[in-house]
C-alpha cells in the first residue's frame, strides 16, 4: 500500500513510527509472568519487576528500530511513510540508536542476573534477541519466508512470560507456561494482521508472510479460529485447574476480538480500510493479557 508523506501531518507520521501502543507488547508478557508467580509464591520483588519492564521496552525499542533498517534495505518500506528511516533519511542513526537501546536492556538484565547470583535470565533473554534478529536481520530474514508469527509467539509467549516468572522465583511452573501459550498466540495475532495492508509491498519485495501465502480472503477466514483460540485455552485451563477462574476476566477482551474479525471480513481486501486492524489486535492483546493477569494477582490476594 502507498502511503503519501503528504497526506498526514508530522506529528501523526512520527506517532506511527514511533509506535506507542506497541509497548504493551513487551510489558504484557512481564506483567503476566510477574502474576502467575505472585499467585503461587504471595510475593513480588518489585525492584526485579520495575528493571525486568524498562529492560523489555528498551530492548522491543531495539527490535522495531533494528527492522526499519532491515526492511529498508530490502525495499519493502519504500511506500511506508512513517518508517523512520524514511522519516530521518538517517538508516545509521536509526541502527545505533537502536543498538543503544538493546545495550540498555542488557544491562538491565544483567542488573537481575547479578543481583540473584543466577545467569538464567540472561540466556533466555540473549536467546529472545537472537531469535528477534533472525525475523528481519541478514542473512536469516526468517520474517521473509512467513516464519515471523513463529518467532514472535516464542518471543513473547515461552521465552518472555516464562523469563517474567523465573526472574520472580527462579524456578518453572506449569501454569507460567499454560499463560505463556495465551500471550505468545495473541500477541502473533498483532504481527498476523499487520500485513493485511500491505501484501503488494510485501510481493513486490519477495516477503511471503502467511497472508501473501494464505491470500487476505483465506487469512481473513482463519482469522478467528486464530484469535478466538486464546478464550477457549483460557476456559480450558480454568477447567483443568491450571488456571484461577478469575483468569476467566481476560474474556472482557472478546468485543475487541469481535470487533477484528468483523472488520477484517469486510474489509480485507481494501487496504485503505484495513489497515487499522492491527491496533484493534493490539487492544485485543493489552485487555487480555492485563486481565489476565489481575485474574492470577486476585487468585493470590
Amino acid at each position: 500500500m502507498t502511503t503519501k508523506l503528504i497526506s498526514y501531518p508530522n506529528t501523526k507520521l512520527w506517532m506511527a513510527a514511533i509506535k506507542p501502543p506497541m509497548y504493551s507488547v513487551a510489558i504484557i508478557p512481564i506483567w503476566v509472568g510477574t502474576a502467575v508467580a505472585f499467585a503461587e509464591t504471595k510475593t513480588i520483588n518489585r525492584g526485579i519487576f520495575s528493571a525486568f519492564l524498562t529492560a523489555a521496552v528498551f530492548i522491543l525499542a531495539w527490535m522495531n528500530l533494528s527492522n526499519d533498517v532491515f526492511d529498508s534495505e530490502t525495499g519493502v518500506d519504500k511506500n511506508k511513510a512513517h518508517s523512520l528511516v524514511n522519516l530521518t533519511g538517517n538508516k545509521n542513526l536509526i541502527f545505533w540508536l537502536g543498538n543503544l537501546f538493546l545495550v540498555l536492556g542488557l544491562l538491565e538484565i544483567l542488573t537481575i542476573a547479578w543481583w540473584q547470583r543466577d545467569l538464567t535470565i540472561i540466556g533466555i533473554i540473549l536467546l529472545c534477541c537472537a531469535l528477534g534478529y533472525s525475523y528481519q536481520g541478514p542473512p536469516f530474514r526468517l520474517g521473509y519466508q512467513g516464519l515471523g508469527e513463529i518467532i514472535c509467539f516464542f518471543c513473547f509467549g515461552p521465552l518472555g512470560v516464562a523469563a517474567a516468572y523465573y526472574s520472580q522465583t527462579q524456578t518453572w511452573s506449569v501454569t507460567s507456561l499454560a499463560a505463556s501459550t495465551i500471550v505468545g498466540i495473541v500477541t502473533s495475532l498483532i504481527l498476523f494482521c499487520s500485513h493485511f495492508h500491505q501484501v503488494q509491498d510485501d510481493l513486490a519485495a519477495g516477503k511471503r508472510s502467511p497472508i501473501v501465502r494464505l491470500g487476505t480472503a483465506m487469512a481473513a477466514q482463519l482469522l478467528p479460529w486464530f484469535g478466538g483460540s486464546i478464550y477457549v485455552l483460557t476456559g480450558m485451563f480454568v477447567i483443568l485447574g491450571i488456571f484461577p477462574v478469575w483468569t476467566l476476566l481476560s474474556w472482557i477482551s472478546l468485543p475487541f476480538a469481535l470487533q477484528l474479525f468483523q472488520h477484517v471480513k469486510q474489509y480485507h481486501n481494501q487496504p485503505e480500510l484495513v489497515s487499522n486492524c492491527k491496533f484493534i489486535a493490539v487492544a485485543v492483546h493489552f485487555w487480555s493479557g492485563l486481565f489476565l493477569g489481575l485474574g492470577f494477582l486476585l487468585a493470590g490476594s
